[in-house]
């Protein structure tokens, strides 16, 4: 059953990145930045039938979702597929955990704070972790960096006015130090960080003149400087001193769980996520930003490696790779299958969402077959026996599923 997206048209969206992907005309007359493809309560994808999946569900749940499903979930497509294009930053966000989100969504109840309204931080009583898998090179600012590290980044940028909070880390070289430092930068007075900004866009332009752009630190010298040009007053710039700069190559992802701030930069991918709708923002945005409950539901415990890598699987589905996380509501894989290979097949046993990043795929669940190109998606109930993959010049799949508990 082929899915038709929901297009979220974002401003920091690309106007030909998912159209060229996708086939469409390009440029778009305004920035795509998202299509999603789930049940959604912000938006349902349409399935071929012409109903919303989200009443496909609703009309037989459990022949689409299955007994363990249903269960668990109480009726709910647990996760949401996204093809995501950004051309520019993101908010700096997190995600709160399934306890911090209830409690959350209970206080703003409490308030009487609207559930439609643009201050509200929390839409649902869910979690929000995530993983995202480049599709071209992708670049991010994920989670806090060790300290030694961006101790030796604030040495090699020299920026004066932020020789205090250098020695502020070296004083305290663990998450405790990287609270006190983010703490300060996210309740400063916009003022200050007006005056500290030039400055610090000074001291990197310097160290990339000095250094060239393949040096250590100059993809984090060029980031201080493109979201200053956009945001010259906004904590953001500086917080993003603190985080991992991460390009990862076409297949390489990042997972984030529950309060690891992010920003996405630039580039395109895949992002498979718990359904929810909960962001906690703290810059780099026109937005709602709560720094104090951002603060509530951070991890300042740091990354070492935030990326992570497909592993070989053994399930009997040829060209498959697992993309593993400790979460239950989702499971991704990719399926590559060459030119020519014989048909892929396997046996879901629980609902599923298929989406082809490459190629062109026929999807055969034995009463009808879908043709999928770059962009499409379908969807595969639970009741259905087997699915079988052809190509004839070759194609890339993603495949979501709910985890294991």
């Amino acid at each position: 059953m082929a899915l038709s997206p929901v297009v979220q048209a974002y401003a920091w969206g690309s106007r030909t990145a998912l159209p060229e992907l996708c086939g469409m005309t390009s440029p778009a007359p305004h920035p795509v930045a998202e299509h999603w493809f789930g049940a959604h309560d912000s938006g349902s994808s349409l399935c071929t039938d012409g109903r919303g999946l989200d009443a496909r569900i609703a009309a037989d749940p459990r022949g689409e979702l299955g007994d363990r499903v249903l269960d668990e979930y109480d009726g709910d497509l647990p996760f949401l597929v996204k093809l995501l294009s950004a051309e520019q930053a993101l908010s700096l966000q997190a995600h709160p955990s399934p306890e911090k989100a209830r409690e959350g969504y209970a206080a703003e109840d409490e308030r009487g704070v609207a559930r439609d309204a643009s201050e509200r931080n929390y839409r649902d009583t869910n979690h929000k972790p995530e993983i995202l898998v480049a599709l071209t090179e992708f670049h991010a600012l994920v989670g806090f960096r060790p300290v030694e590290r961006t101790i030796a980044l604030l040495d090699a940028l020299d920026v004066p006015s932020l020789h205090p909070y250098r020695d502020m880390l070296a004083g305290q070289r663990d998450a405790e130090g990287l609270r006190a430092v983010f703490t300060t930068f996210v309740t400063m007075p916009h003022s200050v960080i007006a005056d500290i900004v030039p400055e610090l866009v000074s001291c990197a332009v310097g160290y990339l003149s000095a250094h060239g752009v393949d040096s250590r630190w100059s993809p984090v010298a060029a980031t201080v400087t493109e979201l200053a040009e956009r945001y010259p007053s906004d904590p953001g710039v500086l917080a993003a001193l603190l985080l991992n700069r991460v390009v990862l190559r076409p297949g390489e992802a990042v997972y984030l769980g529950p309060g690891q701030l992010h920003a996405y930069l630039r580039g395109v991918g895949v992002e498979v996520m718990a359904n929810s709708d909960n962001v906690l923002r703290g810059g780099l945005t026109p937005k709602h930003v709560d720094v104090p409950e951002l603060m509530r539901v951070l991890e300042f415990t740091p990354l070492a490696d935030p990326t992570v890598r497909p592993e070989t699987v053994s399930r009997g589905i040829p060209g498959e790779v697992d993309y593993p996380t400790p979460e239950p509501d989702f499971a991704l894989s990719r399926i590559e299958i060459p030119a020519g290979a014989d048909p892929v097949t396997w046996s879901p046993d629980g609902p599923e969402v298929l989406l082809c990043s490459a190629g062109t795929v026929h999807v055969d669940d034995g009463s009808s077959t879908e043709t999928l190109d770059a962009g499409g998606a379908c969807w595969v109930p639970a009741s259905t026996k087997e699915i079988a993959l052809s190509t004839t010049a070759g194609a890339t799949v993603f495949r979501t599923r709910v985890g294991d508990r």
